[in-house]
C-alpha cells in the first residue's frame, strides 16, 4: 500500500477491530483497517473446508446481542441474522452419565431438573437469585463506557443489587462459589468446564469465582448463532464499516507503530509503506503492540512498555476438530423419550462433556507438563442441525473443542495421535457407527492458531481483570483503552470486558477515542 494520511488506523480485523473501525468511520473519520490475514474476522470467522462451512472457534454467541452494536451499525441490513438456540447447552459428565439441558427460561430448566436431578432444584433457584443480579450488572456495565462515574451510576441504577455478591465471589474460586448451591458433580463439573476451564485454569484457583456466572448468563442472555456460521458477524461488520466509507486492507502486516514526540504518528507496514494518522487503535495482542511494534515511544510510555516486556506470553490451551460427517451422533446417556418429553433436540444445542471436578483440577496441572487428560473436556456441536446452509445435502458439520491441550506438546502437534484419540474417546459416548460416518476432518491445535491466526503461542487473550479492575481503572490500557502515547488506543479481547464474541470492547474503545479526539 502506498504511503498515505488518514484520520484513524485500526490494526487487526477481528470482530472487535471491525466494530471499532465501523464506529470511527460512522463518526465521519477517514478510517483504514489493516489485517495481516487474507480475510477479516479472526477467531470469530468461518472457513470453507471440505465443501462445508466451519467455524474457527465456537459457534455460540451469548454476549454480542446484549450490546447496542447490531442496531447501531444496522448489521441486519448487511445480512446478519441469528438463530436462537434453546437449550443453549446440554450437559454431560464422563463419570456420572446424567444428561440435563440448560434452557433460556429458568422455570423450564428447573422443570427439567425436577425429573433428572430433583435434589439440585432448590440449589439452582438459590444460585440464580444470587447470580442473576451480578450477571445483569456486569453485562450492563460492558455496554457503556467503563469510566468510574458511569460504572458507579450503573450500580446505583440497579440499587446496588449484586455488588456485595460480586465482591465476595471475586475473591473465591469458582468451584467454592458453586459448592454453596450444588452437591451433584453432574452440575458442578460441566458448569465449571464452561467457566474457568475455558480461561485455561483450574476451577479451584482463587480469584476465579466470577467464572461461576456462566450458567446464569444463559438465563439472562439468549444463546444464538449467526445463520451461515459465526463468520457472518465479521462479514456484516466489514460491510457496515465500508458503507460508512472505511477501507479494509488485507494481507497487510504491521511492523511498527510510529511516534512523533508524545503522539502516535501512524504505522509502518511489512512492505515498508508508512501510513499516518493522529489516531491508531490496536486490536491485537497487547504485548506485541507495546513490545514488538511501538517504535520510539515517548518517555511517558516507558513504564508501560517495561511492564509488558516483563509479562510472559501465555500458552494456548484449546484445540478444535472440524469434520464433515454423514451420520449424526446419538448420545447413549440420553434417556429414551426425554427429548420429546422436555421438547428439545439435543443435537441443536452444544453438548458440554466434562470429567469430574477433581480431574478438571488435575487436568490443569497435566497441561502444564505437556499432557492431555485421558478423558478431556469436550464441547461438541453439530451446527448444521439448526442451520443446514453450512453443509451440502446429506452431510453435516461436526465440531469438537477440546480442553486442556498444551501448546508445548512433547514431540510437537504435527503427526500427534492425540486428535484421533479424542475422536475415539468421544465415540464411546455415542451410538456405534459415528466414526464410520466421518468423511474428512481437520484439527486446529495451539500451534496452528499461532501460525494461521497470529495468536502468540496459540493463546487467545481475554480480559482477566474482571469488573473490579474496570471499576478501579487498572491497568488503564486494558480497562480504559487509553495509553500514555497520545492518540494510541487498545481494544480487543484482552481489554474489558473481553470474553469471546462480545464486541463491547470495540465499541467502547471507539467511543473513548472519539470523546478524546
Amino acid at each position: 500500500m502506498d504511503s498515505g494520511q488518514h484520520d484513524a488506523i485500526v490494526i487487526g480485523g477481528g470482530h472487535n477491530g471491525l466494530v471499532c473501525a465501523a464506529y470511527l468511520a460512522r463518526a465521519g473519520l477517514d478510517t483504514v483497517l489493516f489485517e495481516a490475514r487474507e480475510t477479516v474476522g479472526g477467531c470469530a470467522s468461518s472457513e470453507d473446508v471440505f465443501g462445508a462451512r466451519v467455524n474457527i472457534c465456537n459457534c455460540d454467541h451469548i454476549s454480542f446481542r446484549s450490546t447496542p452494536v447490531m442496531d447501531e451499525l444496522d448489521l441486519a441490513a448487511h445480512g446478519l441474522r441469528y438463530l436462537d438456540i434453546d437449550p443453549g447447552t446440554v450437559n454431560l459428565t464422563w463419570h456420572e452419565g446424567t444428561v440435563w439441558p440448560t434452557f433460556h427460561d429458568l422455570d423450564r430448566t428447573l422443570d427439567a431438573l425436577a425429573g433428572i436431578l430433583p435434589d439440585q432444584v432448590d440449589g439452582y433457584r438459590r444460585y440464580m437469585a444470587a447470580a442473576a443480579p451480578v450477571a445483569r450488572l456486569i453485562t450492563g456495565a460492558a455496554s457503556d463506557l467503563p469510566t468510574r462515574p458511569r460504572l458507579v451510576k450503573g450500580v446505583l441504577d440497579r440499587r446496588g443489587r449484586g455488588v456485595t455478591t460480586m465482591l465476595r465471589w471475586s475473591r473465591m474460586s469458582a468451584a467454592d462459589v458453586l459448592r454453596q448451591f450444588f452437591t451433584s458433580e453432574s452440575i458442578l463439573a460441566p458448569v465449571l468446564a464452561a467457566g474457568p476451564v475455558v480461561w485455561g485454569v483450574s476451577p479451584e484457583t482463587p480469584g476465579t469465582g466470577l467464572g461461576a456466572l456462566g450458567l446464569s448468563l444463559r438465563h439472562v442472555l439468549q444463546v444464538g448463532r449467526p445463520i451461515g456460521g459465526s463468520g457472518m458477524l465479521p462479514a456484516a461488520l466489514r460491510l457496515a464499516f465500508e458503507s460508512f466509507g472505511g477501507t479494509v486492507v488485507t494481507k497487510a502486516r504491521v511492523d511498527a507503530i510510529t511516534c512523533a514526540g508524545d503522539r502516535v504518528r501512524g504505522v509502518r507496514l511489512a512492505d515498508g509503506a508508512e501510513v499516518r494518522a493522529p489516531l491508531v487503535v490496536s486490536a491485537c495482542d497487547p504485548r506485541a503492540t507495546f513490545v514488538d511494534w511501538l517504535e520510539r515511544p515517548p518517555a511517558a510510555a516507558e513504564r508501560l512498555v517495561g511492564r509488558w516486556r516483563d509479562t510472559a506470553a501465555a500458552d494456548g490451551y484449546e484445540s478444535k476438530i472440524d469434520a464433515v460427517v454423514t451420520r449424526l451422533p446419538r448420545y447413549r446417556a440420553l434417556a429414551d423419550g426425554v427429548e420429546d418429553r422436555l421438547g428439545f433436540d439435543a443435537l441443536q444445542a452444544s453438548m458440554m462433556i466434562s470429567p469430574s471436578l477433581a480431574d478438571l483440577h488435575r487436568g490443569a496441572r497435566l497441561m502444564a507438563s505437556g499432557q492431555v487428560m485421558e478423558r478431556p473436556v469436550f464441547f461438541a456441536n453439530v451446527p448444521t442441525v439448526a442451520d443446514p446452509t453450512m453443509a451440502s445435502d446429506g452431510t453435516h458439520v461436526f465440531s469438537l473443542e477440546t480442553l486442556f491441550t498444551p501448546y508445548a506438546l512433547p514431540g510437537g502437534w504435527p503427526g500427534s495421535a492425540e486428535p484421533q484419540r479424542w475422536l475415539d474417546a468421544y465415540a464411546t459416548l455415542v451410538e456405534p457407527g459415528f466414526l464410520d460416518g466421518i468423511e474428512q476432518w481437520r484439527t486446529m491445535t495451539p500451534d496452528r492458531y499461532e501460525a494461521d491466526f497470529h495468536l502468540p503461542r496459540g493463546h487467545a487473550t481475554s480480559f482477566a481483570g474482571g469488573p473490579l479492575a474496570a471499576l478501579r481503572g487498572r491497568p488503564r490500557e486494558l480497562t480504559r483503552y487509553t495509553t500514555p502515547v497520545e492518540g494510541l488506543y487498545l481494544t480487543g479481547a484482552a481489554t474489558f470486558p473481553g470474553a469471546g464474541v462480545w464486541g463491547a470492547s470495540g465499541r467502547n474503545a471507539a467511543l473513548t477515542a472519539l470523546r478524546r479526539a
